[in-house]
C-alpha cells in the first residue's frame, strides 16, 4: 500500500506538471518531426555557372542533375563570390577551367565528380581532358570540421550562455534577491542593465575563450580578422543572456528552464546552416530567419572561411545587436510579473 500510495503521488504530480508532460510527449514528436523535414529533403543539387560553355557539356551537366545557369563573366562572378552558386565552369582555349566556390568541401567534391562524368561523356578516353580548378575560398584541404566549425562556434558560445544565464537569474528570483531590489527605488530598466553587464563579464570571458580555442588551438581554418570573430561570439553570447534571463521569469525552478531548450534551442541546431536549408519547406526556410545562430553561424562563416570583412557581416552584426536590445526591454517589461515600481 505504501508503494501504491508512492505511485499516486507521483502520478499526480506528473498529471498537475502541464510542462513536464509536454517535455515527455510533445517536445520528442516534435524534434522528430523537425528531423524529418530536413533530413528527407532530398538531396542538394549542386549549382554551377556556366560561362561559353559548349552547349553538349551543359547538357551532360543536366543530365548528372547539376542545375547549370549561363553567365556573362561579371555576372558569374558576382553569383560565386555571393556564395549563390558552388562553382563557375569556363574554358581556355579547349581546357575547362573550373573556379570553386570553395566553402563547402562536399559541394566542392559534388562539382568536381559531376564534371569528370559529363567530360568522360564527351571524351570517353580517360583523363584526356583535366579541368583546371581554382578555389575562390578555402583550398582543396578544406575539411568538414572546418566548414561546420563556425556553425559550432556560435552554438556553443549561445548554449551554455542561455543555459547558465537562465538559471543563474532564476535562482536571483527564488532566493528573494530580485523582490529586494524591487523594493528599492532601483527602476526596472537599471535592475536589467545591471544583471545584463554584470553576468556579461563573464560572458565576454567564455566568448574570448570560445573564439581562441577554435582558432588558436583546434586549428579551425581562419581567412579574416580573429577580431571579427570575436565580436561575432560576443554578440551571440550577450543574445543568449539576455533571451535566457528573459525565458527564467517564465519557469519557477531549474528543470522548468532546461524544459526550454527542446523549443529555442533544438531548433536553431537543424536552422542555422548546419544543414542545406535549399530543399527543405520554405516555411522552414523563413523561420530560420528569426533564429540567433543563424546570423551568427552566416556571419562566422564569412570570416573564418571568406575572409570577408565588415560590409559582409554588417547586417548579421545589427539583427544580433537588434535582438539583445529587444530580449533587454522584454526584460524590463516582464519585471512587472514581480512587481511594479
Amino acid at each position: 500500500m505504501r508503494v501504491q500510495a508512492l505511485i499516486v503521488r507521483i502520478l499526480k504530480q506528473f498529471i498537475h506538471d502541464k510542462r513536464t508532460l509536454a517535455l515527455m510527449f510533445v517536445a520528442p514528436i516534435l524534434i522528430l518531426y523537425m528531423m524529418s523535414l530536413v533530413f528527407s529533403g532530398g538531396s542538394s543539387l549542386a549549382k554551377i555557372g556556366l560561362v561559353n560553355v559548349p552547349a553538349i557539356l551543359s547538357e551532360n551537366l543536366a543530365k548528372q542533375g547539376a542545375s547549370v545557369t549561363s553567365y556573362s563573366a561579371e555576372e558569374a562572378k558576382s553569383e560565386i563570390e555571393s556564395s549563390q552558386i558552388d562553382a563557375v565552369i569556363s574554358f581556355n582555349g579547349s581546357v575547362p577551367s573550373i573556379q570553386l566556390e570553395g566553402s563547402n568541401p562536399a559541394s566542392s567534391k559534388t562539382v568536381i565528380m559531376l564534371l569528370q562524368k559529363a567530360i568522360q561523356q564527351i571524351s570517353p578516353v580517360p583523363n584526356a581532358v583535366t579541368p583546371q580548378i581554382t578555389y575562390l575560398y578555402g583550398t582543396d584541404k578544406l575539411e568538414a570540421f572546418d566548414n561546420l566549425g563556425p556553425v559550432f562556434v556560435g552554438f556553443f558560445a549561445f548554449f551554455f550562455v542561455f543555459l547558465i544565464a537562465g538559471v543563474s537569474f532564476l535562482k536571483e528570483r527564488t532566493s528573494g534577491t530580485l523582490e529586494r531590489l524591487l523594493a528599492t527605488p532601483l527602476k526596472r530598466w537599471e535592475i536589467v542593465a545591471g544583471y545584463v553587464l554584470g553576468f556579461g563579464i563573464f560572458t565576454m570571458l567564455q566568448a574570448s575563450l570560445i573564439a581562441w580555442f577554435a582558432t588558436q588551438v583546434l586549428g579551425l581554418m581562419l581567412v579574416g580578422s580573429f577580431w571579427f570573430v570575436l565580436l561575432i561570439t560576443l554578440l551571440m553570447s550577450l543574445t543568449a543572456l539576455t533571451l535566457g534571463i528573459f525565458l527564467s521569469t517564465f519557469a519557477n525552478t531549474e528543470f522548468q528552464m532546461i524544459q526550454f531548450i527542446p523549443l529555442v534551442i533544438v531548433p536553431q541546431i537543424f536552422l542555422s546552416g548546419l544543414f542545406n536549408m535549399d530543399n527543405m519547406a520554405q516555411w522552414m526556410q523563413w523561420l530560420s530567419k528569426i533564429m540567433p545562430l543563424t546570423y551568427g553561424a552566416e556571419a562566422l562563416k564569412n570570416i573564418m572561411i571568406r575572409g570577408k570583412g565588415w560590409d559582409a557581416i554588417a547586417l548579421n552584426v545589427y539583427v544580433l545587436l537588434a535582438l539583445s536590445l529587444f530580449f533587454m526591454a522584454a526584460n524590463v517589461l516582464a519585471l512587472r510579473k514581480h512587481r511594479k515600481i
